[in-house]
């Protein structure tokens, strides 16, 4: 008899019903690293977000899909996301012009499962922490046992490279942003596009900044020939400690141009100033992180996705912290301003999430501007 399960790397089982795109066979189903997302809202934005590449995303919000799926709402060119686990999958109307969340992920070849016990699973990954796992559709025993092999043998995350996937192949002058791009920009960035959100160059162009996008492996003399007046790293799956060859080119733009950073870029930052990165229990992936600000003395609500963090014992001294996670203490961002540097671990844009911190963008303009 076929069934279908949400099978994780230690062996536990949770049974479901699958739903999108189911892909038959065992040796061809896609594995990911599982995490869990605290957000109400946004599975669309969550999907489609470049970050998530290689990762299947955990919904901990009982009903996902109440609202369908639309094309303003993607954050890419498509769903980035290996899978979607949810407890409760919406399968009644929608608005005019959407469609639903199940239809949008199987055009796009992307697996789901529904009917989950969503509170067990959330539990489980944080006493026990993310880890690889699979929606499988199987027959028997012996199909179970080779998805176990398959599953105990594919690499965990912090070692595979996941960028080549979500990065541009070429630069790309200010890419149209909701049919439009900065008029008179007050001034430039040099993007290295790691998996950049859409929602990260529509705030920089609100600020009337302009953006050249590079390639992830973009050299120092790639970015000093684009002539822009400062460095911007973007978001992007993975650990940064395999990206050796970005954290050099950071380095060797520190001092020589402003640089700043959001999720991935505050990780290569990280590395380039001096410090290291570490892989988190269950990282943060929800709308409702509380952040202190250091500067500024006060808390605010981030939107998080991340699963690696600075290492307060690595920085070297003159790097400030600039942000603390008001829960565990984590680095939140990083700020060095005789240098001209400063990044953020969350996500000031947002997309899903509050927008309380999309202030951050103004300084980051303001840091082009004065150069």
């Amino acid at each position: 008899m076929q069934q279908t399960i949400l099978l994780l790397s230690d062996g536990t089982i949770f049974p479901g019903t699958g739903f999108g795109y189911l892909e038959p066979g065992v040796e061809r189903t896609p594995i990911a690293e599982i995490v869990f997302n605290t957000s109400m809202t946004g599975y669309q934005e969550i999907l489609t977000d470049p970050s998530y590449n290689g990762q299947m995303v955990l919904m901990t919000y009982p009903e996902i899909g109440n609202y369908g799926c639309e094309g303003r709402f993607c954050e890419s060119g498509g769903i980035k996301a290996s899978a979607l686990v949810v407890h409760d999958l919406y399968d009644g109307p929608v608005p005019e012009g959407r469609v639903s969340l199940s239809a949008f992920m199987e055009k796009s070849g992307i697996s789901g499962i529904q009917g989950v016990d969503t509170r067990s699973l959330t539990l489980h990954l944080r006493d026990h922490g993310s880890q690889n796992a699979m929606i499988l559709t199987y027959n028997d025993a012996k199909e179970l046992e080779l998805a176990k092999e398959r599953l105990a043998s594919f690499p965990a995350i912090t070692e595979r490279d996941l960028i080549a996937d979500v990065t541009v192949a070429e630069p790309i002058v200010d890419p149209l942003i909701d049919g439009s791009r900065p008029e008179h920009p007050l001034c430039r960035f040099a993007l290295v596009d790691f998996g950049v959100k859409r929602s990260i160059i529509r705030e920089l162009y609100k600020r009337g900044a302009a953006v050249t996008l590079l390639p992830s492996t973009a050299t120092k003399e790639d970015v000093m020939a684009t002539g822009c007046d400062a460095l911007f790293l973007s978001n992007g799956p993975g650990d940064p400690a395999l990206l050796r060859d970005a954290v050099a080119m950071v380095r060797s733009l520190i001092g020589a141009m402003p640089v700043v950073g959001i999720c991935l870029g505050h990780q290569l930052i990280t590395w380039a100033l001096g410090g290291a990165t570490v892989k988190m229990k269950f990282g943060h992936h929800g709308g409702n992180e509380p952040v202190y600000d250091h500067l500024a003395g006060r808390t605010f609500v981030t939107s998080q996705n991340h699963g690696f963090m600075s290492d307060p014992k690595s920085l070297p001294a003159g790097v400030k912290i600039w942000y603390t996670n008001a829960n565990d203490g984590s680095i939140e961002g990083l700020i060095d301003e005789e240098r001209k540097v400063a990044s953020v671990q969350f996500h000031p844009e947002a997309s899903p999430g509050p927008h309380d911190a999309s202030s951050i963008f103004d300084r980051f303009v303001q840091m082009g501007v004065a150069k």
